[in-house]
């Protein structure tokens, strides 16, 4: 062939493996419920537990801001501006950003959260002049905001006990600050905060409602304060109860706009129109709206109406108008199962029992949310894994409700106890919990039964729509089986967690459904070499291997075709991956290059294709994770796209491991012309078949690099020769072929060396 006469000229040198760059980051959270916010200008910042959104109320433009934009937490409890124009953020773990909207970018102050104390939370932010008061739960801090520097933190109030939750703050020359143990008060003209007796404390025996104090404010001269059990005001020496309908309510927060004091309760929001303190005493209390979702603060009030933080958005309440503000996102922030359909669409499930809201879609730009609310033939909300068949269907099982099955045109059709001969939980019958789904080889699809109260705990539904079923041959009494995957030889490997027999059971059926008496099954357990009966996840390879996670690591089964053998208990090769041993595993994926992704509690851990080298460890220390704590990974291969699903929301990851062409077609070359320099800047080759071998060669024939691509259909050229020497300017032929070199592919690239 003409390409092996073109081999002759040149030396073999040996192969060199590029790695593969991860090329990108992003998150993606549901940003409906919000902490708090500040509105200035039409412009709504909001805190939310997905992060934060910006919006213009006059054209709905959104603003999203996570950690891929430098928002380093997550779950954001406060939020605040300076008299600089500044955004001042507060998370769930003590981190504080701070966004410069003028420059566009963010900048972190750590020492809440760098604090030794194990609740760190930020409770509320307010600023007086330049300086930032920060209430947390375990004291209230101090911070310049022109200069970022930490100030001081107040421990210990008066008598109270040291490092007590602090809720909020108030005033400039005179401090207030509700606790959850009562009220501490500065005492006029002291300067040291930090000593005791520089506050007065107020609780239930100076007349307070509670001593879970939550805000401080002020009608005109008058302090008032507001508690889990009603309102009290300063009447000069202590403090008096007023507005007797809500002595026993639990004011999370008000707000006084004018005349008007608009009260929040667990219940709604109100309103009492007040000229005088003494009118509060018999105010005329009007509920100010029905039918709300729950408020957890007042923004503020504007003509527009009142702005509130609720768990369905921002709302813009008026008498006669109400609207919500949120950005396009997921129905929630649990992902408990991933999949991708054959249109690279990425379907979640929200829940890990009857906790579920459903189910998502994201198509790489847009979410389409399945619940009760917008699709209400679901049936059910309790959807807590997903399967996208290689047919183009996907399926999503529930707890309880049976599974649905949405269909490539987008109908959705549910199968439960009234539909089909499947049969519920010893308990309930009707109570159909369907724990997995895969296809096999022929597109029969097999559904694993949690709870079978006939102990049928696979059922097969052909193509055909004709039902099988059948009990557990290796044990027909067991139930609380959890996992189902179908490898390439059509055995079936499930997981039980009953505490009587738990591990990994395989069946095959042996191409007869009718024919028991040739059926193929088994127990692995912690007995036959796995690392435990704990069994949370696994996955198949490129190669075929079975690779399985438990709480105590990661096993490997690399001959799983000894189950179709004729002997009657057969030996399964089963390794153990050392350098994951002290790990529990969550989920395993597999990408186009035969990389294993493994989800843990300690963050996401990338691996060769044996398990024998760790290629990357991901943690939300030095990634954009959300969390640490993995709980599902799904890829998608045509596009090199790593979903992982945490809590707290979705990460992506976008690398160069895409699925290879079946042959080749044309070479993509870039960035053409290639500028080789000292930097670490790399030439692309993208349209390679699977395990390419790669020859750089100059016009004149000399072979200047050799390697092979790592598997995908992608692969990097750095530039230099098999010297690791820089190449000298010149126009270059790019060869790619197969391993018997019947397909070949040639591209060049112009090189220009500086």
């Amino acid at each position: 062939m003409k390409f092996n006469k073109l081999l002759l000229i040149v030396s073999l040198f040996q192969i060199t493996l590029l790695s593969q760059n991860v090329i990108g980051w992003q998150n993606y959270s549901d940003m409906k419920n919000i902490s708090g916010g500040v509105f200035a200008s039409n412009i709504i910042w909001a805190a939310t537990q997905g992060g934060v959104f910006q919006v213009n109320i006059l054209d709905s433009i959104y603003n999203t801001f996570n950690k891929t934009e430098g928002l380093n937490g997550s779950a954001i409890t406060a939020i605040a501006t300076d008299n600089y124009g500044k955004i001042w953020l507060g998370s769930q773990n003590g981190i504080i950003d701070v966004y410069d909207p003028t420059l566009k970018s963010f900048k972190r102050i750590l020492d809440v959260y760098n604090s030794e104390r194990t609740l760190r939370q930020i409770n509320d932010l307010r600023v007086v002049g330049d300086i930032l008061f920060v209430s947390t739960d375990f004291g209230l801090s101090t911070i310049d905001t022109k200069t970022y520097s930490f100030i001081d933190t107040y421990f210990k109030f008066g008598n109270l006990s040291s490092n007590i939750k602090v809720n909020s703050s108030f005033g400039s020359e005179q401090l207030f600050v509700p606790t959850e143990l009562g009220l501490a008060v500065q005492i006029p003209g002291s300067t040291n905060l930090s000593a005791p007796e520089s506050w007065s404390i107020f609780t239930t025996s100076n007349g307070l409602g509670s001593n879970n104090v939550f805000k401080v404010s002020k009608f005109r001269d008058t302090i008032l304060v507001s508690s889990n059990k009603g309102f009290a005001f300063f009447n000069g020496t202590n403090y008096s109860r007023f507005l007797p309908q809500f002595n026993q309510s639990y004011i999370s927060d008000f707000h006084i706009s004018g005349d008007t004091l608009f009260i929040l309760t667990e219940e709604t929001i109100s309103s009492v129109k007040v000229s005088s303190l003494y009118f509060y005493q018999n105010g005329s209390v009007q509920q100010y709206a029905t039918n709300l979702p729950l408020i957890n603060k007042i923004i503020t009030s504007t003509e527009n109406g009142l702005i509130l933080a609720t768990n369905k958005g921002v709302l813009i309440l008026s008498d006669t108008n109400s609207h919500y503000y949120f950005p396009d996102g997921p129905q929630s922030n649990f992902f408990s199962d991933l999949s991708i359909d054959n249109n690279m669409n990425l379907w979640a499930a929200s829940g890990t029992d009857v906790s579920g809201v459903g189910f998502y879609k994201f198509n790489g730009d847009t979410w389409k949310n399945y619940n009760l609310t917008t699709t209400p033939n679901i049936l059910s909300n309790s959807y807590y894994n997903t399967f996208s068949a290689p047919d183009g269907k996907t399926y999503l099982g529930s707890y309880g409700g049976g599974f649905a099955r949405i269909d490539s045109d987008g109908e959705v059709v549910v199968f439960n106890t009234n539909n089909t001969p499947m049969l519920g939980t010893t308990r309930a019958p009707n109570y159909l919990v369907i724990p997995g789904l895969r296809t096999d080889s022929k597109n029969n699809l097999w559904i694993l039964n949690h709870d079978a109260v006939n102990r049928k705990t696979l059922s097969m539904l052909t193509k055909d729509s004709v039902w099988y079923h059948f009990v557990n041959p290796a044990d027909s009494n067991l139930n609380q089986y959890t996992k189902i995957l179908i490898d390439q030889y059509d055995t079936k490997w499930f997981v039980s967690a009953a505490p009587s027999k738990s591990g990994l059971f395989y069946f095959n059926e042996n191409n007869t459904l009718d024919n028991l008496t040739d059926d193929k099954y088994g127990l692995l357990s912690q007995t036959t070499g796995l690392n435990s009966n704990s069994i949370t996840s696994f996955a198949l390879d490129k190669r075929g291997d079975l690779w399985i996670g438990t709480n105590l690591g990661v096993n490997i089964i690399s001959n799983t075709s000894v189950v179709l053998g004729n002997v009657a208990n057969p030996q399964f090769k089963i390794s153990s991956v050392f350098s994951l041993r002290s790990y529990s595993i969550n989920c395993i994926a597999v990408d186009p290059i035969n990389r294993k992704w493994i989800g843990t509690n300690q963050g996401l851990i990338v691996v060769s294709s044996d398990g024998t080298s760790l290629i990357a460890a991901y943690d939300t220390k030095n990634s954009p994770l959300l969390s640490d704590q993995i709980k599902s990974i799904t890829i998608d291969e045509q596009r090199g796209i790593v979903y992982i699903g945490v809590d707290g929301g979705l990460t992506s990851v976008q690398t160069s491991a895409i699925l290879p062409k079946e042959n080749f077609d044309e070479l993509v070359i870039y960035p053409s012309p290639f500028i080789l320099n000292n930097s670490n800047n790399n030439l692309k080759i993208d349209g390679l078949i699977r395990d390419t071998d790669i020859k750089i060669i100059t016009i004149s024939g000399k072979l200047i690099k050799e390697f092979s691509s790592p598997g995908g259909r992608i692969a990097y050229w750095n530039g230099r020769d098999e010297s690791e020497n820089l190449v000298s300017t010149g126009i270059y032929f790019v060869v790619a072929y197969d391993k018997e070199g019947n397909n070949i592919a040639i591209g060049k690239i112009a090189i220009i060396r500086e």
